[in-house]
């Protein structure tokens, strides 16, 4: 099995379920002043004995520097902490998400095409996130908003007990949907949720576990494998595609809606290049935010070819 292959999927795979009901259960009998200082230390020993995570996250800040231009970004001991403490401080956000204690009150939304009233529309569209900043809070939108139903693709087998998480914790109007191979039955299941006026969540910066297509594109100047499945979606859907990212900004939370196609089309043979195209445009929009919060991109894995080949 190759590194790439072992990334995400060993520790991911295993890991966020079990750490989603840890910290579910924990929220409930400690509350989140006192469950933080045990996720504090639990991020703090990842740190420290994670030495592919810290030689993944350094070479994310040392492209960032280099690609910006900016020196103040490049890597240090103090920064890649930092980094990791972001991903300690978005954990305990999820939290709240998941309890319903972050309201739309507290979430700037950033919406100049003024999507946010496309969600009561008849036919749902889609949404394409990135792990940075944090994803969970467009439950914001499906719960406290608009009502409307949010299925997020994920790669997961683990997706109903995730449901059924979600469930207990009063998510009534966001679904995860496993999608590890685009057959028949999701593709229809896909188009009867469009139909219904649901819309569909996905994020575009990770390649899925099982043998998923990807496509090389150009991000924070080195290339990089990026999924082809939300373009390809997209366009097998026939539905228009829209960015969301949310950083955290000054303690607040900022949504960030941005129409991105309003249709991906191709002819059979220009398949292949459309979609590379609409993934570098995705890569150029994901480094864009990456500079507004350099902290908050949580890949801990060997994102760029380089990197894997000098962490191997």
């Amino acid at each position: 099995m190759s590194t790439r292959e072992q990334h995400w999927a060993d520790h991911q795979e295993r890991g966020s379920f079990w750490l989603m009901k840890f910290t579910a259960l924990a929220v409930r009998l400690l509350g989140r002043r006192l469950l933080a200082p045990l996720l504090y230390a639990i991020v703090l020993y990842f740190f420290l004995f994670g030495r592919r995570a810290r030689h993944s996250i350094r070479a994310y800040q040392q492209h960032l520097a280099s690609w910006s231009g900016r020196p103040e970004l490049r890597p240090n001991q103090r920064r890649v902490f930092a980094q990791f403490m972001a991903f300690a401080d978005a954990l305990l956000d999820k939290l709240d998400v998941w309890n319903g204690k972050l309201p739309l009150e507290q979430i700037e939304i950033v919406d100049p095409a003024n999507l946010r009233a496309q969600l009561r529309g008849e036919r749902g569209q889609m949404l394409v996130g990135a792990h940075l900043g944090n994803l969970e809070v467009c439950r914001a939108l499906a719960e406290l908003g608009e009502k409307v139903t949010m299925n997020v693709l994920v790669h997961t087998r683990h997706a109903e007990q995730f449901n059924r998480l979600l469930g207990e914790s009063g998510a009534s109007h966001l679904r995860l949907i496993q999608v590890s191979e685009l057959d028949p039955a999701i593709m229809l299941q896909l188009s009867q949720r469009l139909e219904r006026g649901e819309w569909l969540a996905i994020a575009g910066d990770r390649v899925p576990l099982h043998g998923g297509r990807s496509v090389q594109a150009d991000f924070l100047g080195q290339p990089a494998a990026f999924p082809q499945g939300p373009w390809l979606l997209a366009g097998l859907l026939k539905c228009p595609i829209n960015l969301m990212f949310c950083l955290k900004r000054e303690g607040r939370y900022q949504v960030t809606l941005e129409p991105f196609a309003e249709a991906i089309e191709w002819r059979r043979s220009q398949r292949e290049q459309v979609i590379a195209e609409h993934a570098a445009r995705y890569a150029a929009r994901l480094g864009h935010y990456c500079l507004q919060a350099p902290y908050q991109w949580f890949n801990f894995y060997p994102f760029w070819k380089t990197d894997d080949d000098a962490s191997a």
